[in-house]
C-alpha cells in the first residue's frame, strides 16, 4: 500500500477478487515490557552487517551507494504484510521491518488499518506468521505488530534520520505491487526534508496529513508502504509511506515520502510501553460489522422511536451477521451498557478489543427482543 498525496498516494496496494487499486540514529531505549527479546536492530536474530565498501567519499553522511549491497544487507529484516479488510477476500499488501528478534514489526498504520486478520511473511526465512496489532498511531501513520510463535528473526539496522542531508543517496525497499518474494528496490536521493503532504487512501477514501516527511526521488510503488528507506551504510533512515503522482493516471510515479526513522521509533517505543500520547491506540479496534444510524420512526408496536442504534447494513460473515442481527434491527445494549445512539455504540466498541466476548441486545422490526454473545474481531470500528 502507498498513500497518494493531493497528488500523493499511500504506498500500498489493495486487492480483492481480481481487483487492484492505489491505496497507495539514535537507537531509543526500548521499554522492558517490549515483547522483543533484543534491542531493535540488534536482536538475538542478528542483523546483516553493513555492506562492504559502501562507505566512502569525502562527505561522511553522503558516501557512494551500491544498491545491490544495500538491499542484500537489509532484505533479511524485511517482511511482506497482507491485511484482510473484511470478509469478502479484499486484502491490502504492504511491507514491514523487523525491530525485535521475537517478531516485533514496524509498519504504516494505513497498511493494517481496518484489517480483520493480518499475515506476515518473513523474507529472511520465507515463513508466514499470524500477526496481531500491538498498537497504532493513526495521526503518525505508525503501527507495531507482534508475530506469533517466532524467535531469532534477523532485524534491520537502524540509522539516524537527524543526520540526513539533501542530495544524500538512498534506496527504497518494499513489497512493490504486492508481488511478494525478494523485495524490490529503487535508488535515488534525498530531495527535501521536513515536508508536509496530504495523502489520500483510495481503499478507505480517507486523507491523512503527514508532516516532517523525508522527500526522495527514489520510486515508491503500491505495496512499498512500511518498507525501509536505507542509506549507503545499509541503515534504515526512514519508513516508506506515500508517493506523489499516479501510475494509472500519469503513466509513472512522482517523488516518494518517508517518515523519518527517529520519529517512527519514538512512536513505536511509546506503543510498546502501553501508550504515551492521546493519539496512540493499544491493540486493535473491536469490530461488530454493522452500519447504524439514529432511529427515525416507531419501533415494532411501540409509539415513537426508542433510543438505540438502527442497523442499516450488516457485513456478511461479521460477528453481527453470525449473531443473527439483520438490517432493520435496533441495537439497544452492548456488554451490559445501554446504547442510546450510534455514537454510544461507537464509543463502546472503542473500549473493547478484538477477541472480546460481549453480550449484545437488540430489538427486531416487530419489537421482539433478542440477545447473543458475540466475539468481536479486528477491523474498523462499527
Amino acid at each position: 500500500m502507498v498513500l497518494v498525496a493531493a497528488g500523493v498516494v499511500v504506498a500500498g496496494i489493495t486487492t480483492g477478487r481480481n481487483s487492484a487499486a492505489w491505496f497507495d540514529r539514535t537507537t531509543p531505549t526500548w521499554p522492558a515490557t517490549s515483547p522483543a527479546s533484543g534491542s531493535p536492530g540488534t536482536g538475538s536474530g542478528g542483523s546483516a552487517p553493513a555492506p562492504a565498501g559502501a562507505i566512502g567519499g569525502s562527505h561522511p553522511t553522503n558516501p557512494p551507494l551500491d544498491p545491490a549491497a544495500v538491499a542484500a544487507a537489509v532484505d533479511p529484516g524485511v517482511v511482506d504484510i497482507t491485511s484482510q479488510l473484511g470478509f469478502d477476500g479484499t486484502t491490502v499488501s504492504g511491507t514491514g521491518m523487523v525491530l525485535g528478534a521475537s517478531g516485533v514489526v514496524l509498519t504504516n498504520n494505513h497498511v493494517v488499518d481496518r484489517g480483520t486478520s493480518i499475515s506476515v511473511t518473513d523474507i529472511g526465512n520465507g515463513q508466514t506468521y499470524a500477526a496481531s496489532v500491538v498498537g497504532t498511531d493513526p495521526s503518525g501513520d505508525v503501527a507495531v505488530l507482534q508475530l506469533s510463535g517466532v524467535d531469532g528473526l534477523p532485524t534491520v539496522r537502524l540509522g539516524n534520520s537527524a543526520d540526513l542531508v539533501v542530495g544524500q543517496a538512498v534506496v527504497a525497499i518494499g513489497n512493490a505491487w504486492g508481488a511478494g518474494g525478494a523485495p524490490a528496490s529503487a535508488s535515488g536521493t534525498i530531495v527535501a526534508l521536513d515536508q508536509a503532504v496530504n495523502a489520500s487512501d483510495a481503499s478507505s477514501h480517507s486523507v491523512e496529513h503527514l508532516a516532517g516527511m523525508v522527500e526522495t526521488d527514489a520510486t515508491l510503488r503500491p505495496g512499498d508502504s512500511g518498507g525501509p528507506l536505507v542509506d549507503a551504510r545499509g541503515e534504515v533512515v526512514g519508513m516508506d509511506s506515500a508517493a506523489s503522482g499516479s501510475f494509472e493516471l500519469q503513466g509513472g510515479p512522482g517523488n516518494g515520502f518517508a517518515i523519518p526513522i527517529d520519529r517512527a521509533l519514538t512512536i513505536a517505543q511509546q506503543i510498546l510501553a502501553g501508550g504515551a500520547s492521546d493519539s496512540i491506540r493499544i491493540g486493535t479496534v473491536a469490530y461488530l460489522g454493522v452500519t447504524v444510524q439514529a432511529p427515525t420512526g416507531p419501533i415494532g408496536l411501540g409509539i415513537g422511536a426508542a433510543p438505540g442504534a438502527l442497523v442499516t447494513e450488516v457485513v456478511p460473515g461479521s460477528p453481527a451477521d453470525q449473531a443473527g442481527i439483520v438490517a432493520g434491527d435496533q441495537i439497544v445494549s452492548l456488554g451490559g451498557v445501554a446504547v442510546d445512539s450510534p455514537a454510544t455504540l461507537q464509543a463502546l466498541l472503542e473500549t473493547h478489543r478484538a477477541g472480546d466476548d460481549v453480550e449484545a441486545h437488540w430489538t427486531d422490526a416487530l419489537g421482539l427482543e433478542h440477545a447473543a454473545v458475540v466475539q468481536l474481531v479486528a477491523g474498523p470500528a462499527g
